[in-house]
């Protein structure tokens, strides 16, 4: 095409300050103004948003509320530790009520009970309608987090997916086989009869034949195949443990 019209969320890109006002970044490293408290550093953004003083405020003392930050606001941010200098990142970037926001690490130098606040945050904001794009490398967190998932290595997209974490993913990568780890007390046996199905990629038995190690491209099918054998003949079961149902080992899996 030689013509056209482009817009970001419906606004036209010669409009950068409606643009800016929508969208709210919270990056991964730090860049504070000197000898700025916590609560100049949300407020000044906020001011630069074109709010003016009172709302300003007002805004930003809720900001700081929600991450955790108010006993902490009036101190300077040089003297922050690395976690909480990431939650008055977190909290610049929420303090003007934007529809998308976009996250590089936030959960990065965060301890465990901030992380748990912080996620919990980030459920709150999307239930309240906001968008928000996370880019992490804790997956763990991510799985238990968003509802689509995109698997990026070197810039390219290995896979990607709706529903909930891995299983959306999952759900879109049916060419690579689901790994599983059944342990029982005839492993020899089990591992026999996977070799006669068409959806089983790999049976290999453990080193201490009480295991066997499975690759089926149907997990359906095998969980199916798995309760006829321990119905009609008995087999005694210890642990059946998928390998790769978390987002962490999807993406270890498909970098291979």
């Amino acid at each position: 095409p030689t013509r056209g019209k482009l817009t970001i969320l419906g606004i036209a890109p010669d409009d950068p300050q409606t643009l800016f006002r929508t969208v709210g970044y919270c990056g991964q490293f730090d860049s504070f103004p000197r000898a700025v408290t916590g609560f100049e550093f949300v407020y000044g953004f906020l001011l630069l948003h074109g709010l003016k003083s009172k709302d300003a405020e007002t805004r930003a003392w809720r900001a700081l509320d929600r991450v955790s930050l108010r006993d902490a606001a009036l101190r300077k941010v040089e003297g922050y530790s690395k976690g909480m200098r990431q939650r008055v990142r977190l909290a610049q970037s929420i303090a003007h009520d934007p529809t998308v926001m976009i996250l590089d690490e936030p959960l990065n130098g965060l301890d465990p009970m901030a992380r748990a606040e912080t996620i919990a945050l980030f459920r709150q904001l999307a239930a309240e309608g906001s968008h928000l794009i996370v880019s992490s490398h804790i997956l763990h967190e991510l799985d238990t987090m968003s509802d689509r998932v995109v698997l990026i290595n070197n810039g390219y997209v290995l896979a990607e997916g709706g529903a909930s974490g891995a299983e959306g993913v999952r759900a879109e990568m049916l060419e690579h086989p689901l790994q599983i780890m059944v342990r029982c007390d005839r492993a020899s046996e089990l591992a026999a009869r996977m070799f006669g199905e068409t959806h089983i990629v790999e049976a290999q038995l453990h080193e201490d034949r009480h295991g066997v190690f499975i690759k089926t491209r149907n997990p359906d099918a095998f969980y199916a195949l798995l309760n006829r054998m321990v119905v009609e003949q008995g087999l005694n079961l210890e642990a059946v443990t998928p390998v790769d149902d978390d987002l962490n080992a999807v993406y270890h899996y498909l970098i291979k």
